[in-house]
């Protein structure tokens, strides 16, 4: 449910939000992730779908963030946000860096998130707005380098091999 909130608790909420998420990145353990929000939530993914409840955001979490190139991204900081208190909503961009591949080399792409806030410092909704093309361009070429520097395990190599045009 959307409402109006005020500007001080959603932003509370995003940022308690974001440190757990931090927590979740560090550990590699994602499945918390869904707990973040209600349980009828709705997490809209521009690329890879709409997960509707606990469970399918949790499945999707899991399956995306343990397996390259999720699983390398160093964390989410944020650049800038935004707070529309009336609709319940923190609208923010996110980078995703990913770690040095093995020549010194940084790359990092950006969402925007749409965050509805449901109170009782959970979410209902959310939404990632961004180029995909751009994302697998960033994943193939640090998956490419990696590989050239010796840093690629098997779970990069084999996304080399599927989605980067071979090795």
């Amino acid at each position: 449910m959307t409402g109006s909130f005020p500007a001080a608790e959603i932003t509370e909420a995003y940022a308690a939000f974001h440190e757990q998420v931090a927590g979740i990145v560090a550990s590699g353990d994602w499945t918390g992730y869904a707990e973040l929000f209600t349980p009828d939530a709705v997490y809209v993914e521009h690329a890879m779908g709409t997960f509707t409840g606990r469970e399918e955001i949790r499945d999707w979490a899991v399956r995306t963030m343990t397996s390259y190139p999720g699983r390398v991204m160093t964390g989410f900081p944020i650049s800038w946000q935004v707070v529309d208190a009336e609709q319940g909503r923190l609208v923010c961009e996110v980078l995703n860096p990913m770690p040095d591949p093995g020549d010194g080399t940084m790359l990092v792409e950006p969402n925007i998130t749409i965050m509805t806030y449901a109170g009782d410092g959970l979410f209902s909704r959310e939404e990632d707005v961004y180029n995909p093309l751009r994302f697998h361009a960033m994943a193939q070429r640090w998956a490419r380098i990696a590989a050239e520097h010796g840093n690629a395990d098997d779970d990069v190599l084999a996304w080399l091999e599927k989605w980067g045009g071979g090795r």
